[in-house]
């Protein structure tokens, strides 16, 4: 007979969710417009509006619409350019939102 597993309801079930390392060159953004192929206008959370690029290896799994959160990676020669290298979905949007963490992008819960 199988157990049944008991879910902590007060718990948050997003503990290891993936943030910006505090490189420098990481941080949260917002696509604000898909510009063709594999280019997005983001809404960075500095208010700089860069122009990001779709990694190759997200460019067939993860598909990216307006207005969804993501982690970029600005370029070191080229500030005004990004790649994007993680998509959250809705719910971690609103964790990280209650946990305060999004601030620079005017987003709430």
């Amino acid at each position: 007979m199988v157990k049944k597993k008991q879910h902590d309801e007060g718990k948050d079930s997003y503990s290891r969710l993936r943030t910006p390392k505090k490189d420098g060159l990481e941080m949260f953004a917002v696509a604000k417009k898909m510009m063709g192929t594999d280019q997005v206008l983001a809404q960075c959370e500095d208010g700089v509006e860069r122009q990001c690029r779709i990694s190759g290896k997200m460019k067939k799994r993860v598909w990216i619409r307006e207005g969804d959160l993501l982690i970029i990676k600005k370029w070191d020669f080229q500030p005004s350019k990004a790649d994007i290298i993680w998509r959250y979905i809705g719910g971690q949007k609103n964790y990280l939102a209650r946990k305060g963490l999004l601030k620079g992008l005017g987003i709430e819960e």
